[in-house]
């Protein structure tokens, strides 16, 4: 079983047969590392099994972090095992919680289960001296004396059943007897290795959809030239594998492949999300017009605006990656997503990239207006935030919203005050008298003489 790394290490480009140490890795992304590993094991708690929101939003482990477990009865119910990391600063230790999972259960078949699941998360993190975390060593076929295996009553019952009815042939297995096939022999891939013969009868793109679920690369170099046609489910499932072995099988997979499929493309995005890496998704993003066909102006912007809806932290990230022109053909619903998040970051990241956002202008307008932040709205304009001069809605929303200066603004920027005063005419309308006069006298500095004839009194109205 290959450990799970806290760390992160790259080839040296001086000398390649070294590593050099390029930083910690996220909170989430070796969460859903672990938690990947422990559901291919059959050791996931039944209840839950849940990362802290401290280690949320980007956060990296600390350096030289140890990872250990607690087990132990609730106040109230169930049994809980308790995730946590302990570090140094200053000399002093720290220790914060990480994960917590949970059983409903309380029998002590319950508490024997979850003291096995937090030795399995020990030896995920500091490795079991080549044994297997289901307890059975790798190469071996036969369980070794020392090896201590788990059964519920209910598996239990699925032995003797199997026992009793060994004759039959198996069409199908039920979950309780794959689960407890992966807990034994690692995986079904693994399973095949040892006993020479199929358990079930699947083809080769059932064999590599287990593959990508174990994590066995071996077999999923082996069967990737058999399946290519299935390019497209591949894709999604290996951007959203988690751990190193994931991304391995994304790159092998898109090495060996001309296009995908834009919808495919974008769901593998999502998917890859959840994995907690983000140079995965900068990966995706970069190769995006490379691997879809005929892609359209704000596909990658479509991207970014995906992963900030499931994670504003790496939405952010991709954000900071993406090109200025990506960014500016980026569906405007990305900014009025900052502006419900008042998220401050992302809102002037895409300003100054020049994302346009005439199709929920008004929208975003009257967000920060709720909110109380004339100020950041007009230092948006000012940064860059396009919006369209031919929509007249913007400026309405801001006078409504008495946001005069962003307003002055839009005029700028060359929305045409007497469009608006016709338009708004024709829609019943009326400025509110003291918003007319301040506006008719800015368009009057702008461009001198084009509002004669005009009474602010009567709502900027033209009396021509």
């Amino acid at each position: 079983m290959k450990i799970i790394e806290t760390e992160r290490w790259v080839p040296s480009k001086e000398d390649p047969s070294r590593s050099e140490y390029i930083g910690q890795r996220t909170g989430q992304e070796v969460f859903e590392e672990l938690r990947q590993q422990l559901e291919n094991m059959g050791c996931l708690p039944d209840e839950y099994f849940l990362l802290d929101q401290r280690w949320e939003n980007g956060r990296e482990i600390p350096e030289g972090a140890d990872i250990f477990c607690t087990t132990d009865y609730g106040a109230s119910e169930g049994i809980y095992l308790d995730v946590y990391l302990k570090w140094y600063e200053d000399g002093n230790p720290v220790t914060k919680g990480f994960i917590t999972g949970k059983t409903l259960g309380e029998s002590g078949d319950d508490l024997d289960r979850m003291f096995l699941i937090s030795s399995a998360i020990t030896k995920a993190f500091h490795g079991d001296g080549a044994s297997h975390a289901r307890y059975i060593r790798l190469g071996e076929s036969q369980i070794p004396a020392s090896g201590v295996f788990h059964l519920s009553l209910e598996e239990q019952k699925t032995i003797i059943d199997a026992l009793i009815t060994q004759h039959e042939k198996y069409l199908g297995l039920i979950a309780n007897t794959e689960s407890l096939l992966r807990r034994m022999t690692g995986g079904i891939t693994q399973y095949i290795d040892q006993m020479g013969r199929l358990p079930l009868q699947i083809n080769n793109y059932d064999q590599i959809t287990l593959a990508v679920r174990d994590g066995n690369l071996d077999a999923f170099k082996s069967l990737l030239t058999q399946v290519l046609e299935y390019s497209d489910d591949l894709l999604t499932q290996t951007a959203g594998r988690s751990g190193e072995v994931g991304s391995k099988m994304m790159i092998l997979l898109m090495a060996a492949c001309d296009h995908f499929g834009s919808e495919s493309y974008l769901l593998a995005s999502k998917l890859a999300v959840k994995t907690g890496d983000v140079e995965r998704l900068r990966f995706l993003m970069d190769q995006a017009e490379t691997y879809t066909l005929e892609m359209e102006p704000g596909f990658v912007g479509r991207m970014i605006r995906d992963a900030y809806s499931l994670n504003p932290y790496i939405g952010r990230e991709m954000m900071d990656h993406a090109t200025n022109e990506q960014i500016a053909a980026a569906p405007a619903e990305l900014m009025l997503a900052a502006a419900y998040n008042r998220d401050s970051r992302a809102a002037f990241t895409l300003a100054r990239k020049g994302i346009d956002i005439t199709g929920r202008a008004s929208e975003v307008i009257r967000q920060y207006a709720q909110r109380g932040d004339a100020w950041e709205l007009e230092q948006l304009i000012k940064d860059g935030m396009k919006i369209q001069p031919t929509n007249l809605s913007a400026l309405k929303a801001c006078v409504q919203s008495d946001l005069l200066g962003s307003a002055k603004l839009l005029l700028e920027k060359g929305t045409d005050y007497e469009k608006f005063l016709s338009w708004a005419k024709t829609i019943g309308y009326e400025l509110p008298a003291v918003a007319a006069a301040e506006l008719s006298e800015y368009w009057e500095q702008l461009d001198p003489g084009r509002t004669q004839g005009q009474d602010p009194g009567m709502g900027g109205m033209s009396l021509g």
